[in-house]
């Protein structure tokens, strides 16, 4: 007995779309992995080198000093953004409880 679902059956297949998004997630893993290889590696030997992570925190707190309003700035939204979030969620949650009372 064969099983069929209309014209679409198997159709994702045959024209090679499931391939590639599998092939594409397969890279970007590949990719990942890679990445943090690299960076366990370059950061092991950068650990040995004193000079070298002192050199680095002066380099990051130099960037966070040159863009400190905007890193505020941001983080203040952020903030705001979740608060509102927080607010948003007990507003929808008392509105359901107040909804499941008057059910009753």
């Amino acid at each position: 007995m064969k099983h069929s679902h209309g014209d679409h059956a198997g159709h994702n297949m045959s024209n090679g779309h499931a391939g590639h998004s599998m092939g594409k997630q397969v890279a970007m893993g590949t990719v990942a992995t890679a990445t943090v290889n690299t960076g366990g590696k370059l950061m092991s030997k950068v650990s040995k080198h004193p000079v070298l992570v002192f050199g680095l925190g002066v380099v990051a707190g130099y960037m966070i000093f040159k863009y400190r309003k905007e890193i505020i700035s941001n983080t203040t939204k952020a903030v705001d953004a979740g608060k509102d979030f927080v607010l948003n969620q007990k507003e929808n949650l008392e509105d359901i409880v107040a909804e499941a009372k008057d059910e009753d």
